[in-house]
């Protein structure tokens, strides 16, 4: 077998093969000035791999003999590590067998304490008497006062200055008239109390907003309206298969049907058009129906079984001032106060508000923000409730 032979010029027949054993390639020698030039390449490229591959061969056995480093510890600010998500999936395993192990002992000493026909005194104490509920339904007679005195003021048959005064009177007494009643009714239960003076709560917020959107589309309408025209606030007829939407123009939107949409609707500011969507989602609904109802069950149940015997073992640590006790039951009720006030906000902001939204087609479905992630107490009020967020926001720019 002949060695490696260097490259000639001349003729001759065909190619013979040149064997590299440095390189360790095998390279095709052809004829000519050609030849001579593609060889020396193929000579130049050999050397070129050559000088990697020892590179990677010293840059390896470096790495072998070498186990360290300059770096920081990934705990340290200077590391700028930040995937913390499986030291939260801890917590959130240790609070969970934490709880576990509270509900086992409380289950141990007290026995099922849940009772649904218990639930149902609290609401009513005598089953002939609704003293709440028809405290709630006593609430129509401020929402007829509000729209007429908005018809009247339409037509000009009121000033604004009477007008005003007249919506002050009106909602002065929604704020004091149920705390009246509650006081002088001793059949009303301290829960439905509570369901009373929400609704009225809820309802003097949302007249409130009625009362000045009103104001300001009479300031922009130029034109003075005498007939009250048809609400245009639900969707329009179909048109090719597509739900039209008509806007609707002060005065059209001071109808009976108008405002007892917006008393229903999951806002507390009004608007004389609000975003609507398409269609109803069955399913969806359905989803936030059973979250409802399963919900409240649980926080009932929790409430019973969990809070009532904690508060009935706080009483005597307070009696006595014992600071120590008094310190471990708080901080035994905090876990459990935090529990259901979570259950609450998921039940009440996104399954009880999103089925209402759906059933009423209310298109803005923005309850609640990522307040989870606050990291000042301002963020934290500013996004956990968007509707009364929205309200006052809107209520304030009005005095500004």
């Amino acid at each position: 077998m002949s060695g490696p032979r260097a490259a000639g010029g001349g003729g001759g027949g065909g190619g013979d093969s040149v064997s590299s054993p440095e390189a360790g390639t095998v390279r095709r020698r052809g004829h000519g000035a050609g030849a001579a030039a593609g060889n020396k390449a193929t000579r130049t490229l050999s050397h070129k791999d050559l000088k990697k591959l020892k590179q990677e061969e010293e840059n390896s056995e470096a790495t072998w003999l070498r186990c360290h480093k300059l770096q920081e510890s990934l705990f340290s600010s200077a590391s700028g590590y930040s995937n913390y998500r499986g030291i939260l999936n801890w917590c959130v395993v240790m609070l969970i067998l934490s709880n576990a192990r509270l509900f086992l002992e409380n289950l141990i000493k007290y026995g099922i304490l849940v009772d649904p026909i218990q639930v149902v005194s609290l609401f009513l104490k005598d089953p002939y008497s609704w003293p709440a509920l028809c405290l709630i339904i006593v609430s129509n007679a401020f929402v007829i006062v509000t729209l007429q005195i908005e018809r009247r003021m339409a037509m000009d048959d009121l000033s604004e200055r009477f007008g005003l005064l007249l919506h002050t009177l009106n909602l002065i007494t929604i704020l004091f008239f149920p705390a009246a009643v509650i006081l002088m009714v001793t059949s009303i239960t301290p829960v439905g109390a509570v369901m009373a003076l929400m609704c009225y709560t809820i309802q003097f917020l949302k007249l409130y907003s009625y009362k000045d959107v009103n104001r300001w589309s009479r300031e922009l309408s130029r034109a003075k309206v005498k007939t009250l025209s048809r609400s245009m606030s639900a969707p329009g007829l179909k048109e090719n298969g597509e739900a039209v939407q008509t806007e609707v123009v002060y005065p059209g939107n001071l109808t009976y049907k108008d405002m007892y949409y917006f008393l229903f609707a999951p806002t507390l500011c009004y608007e004389l058009n609000f975003p609507r969507s398409p269609r109803v989602r069955k399913r969806f609904l359905l989803r936030r129906m059973f979250e409802m109802l399963f919900l409240i069950q649980l926080q009932v149940g929790l409430i019973q079984q969990w809070i009532v015997p904690a508060i009935q073992n706080s009483m005597k640590p307070f009696r006595d001032m014992d600071y120590s006790r008094m310190i471990e039951r708080l901080l035994k009720l905090a876990v459990a106060n935090h529990l259901i006030w979570l259950i609450f906000f998921y039940w009440f902001f996104h399954s009880s508000m999103n089925f209402l939204a759906e059933l009423l087609q209310f298109g803005d479905r923005e309850f609640y923000r990522d307040w989870w992630n606050s990291e000042t107490v301002t963020y934290f009020w500013k996004n956990w409730n968007i509707p009364v967020h929205k309200w006052c926001s809107s209520t304030w720019s009005a005095f500004l």
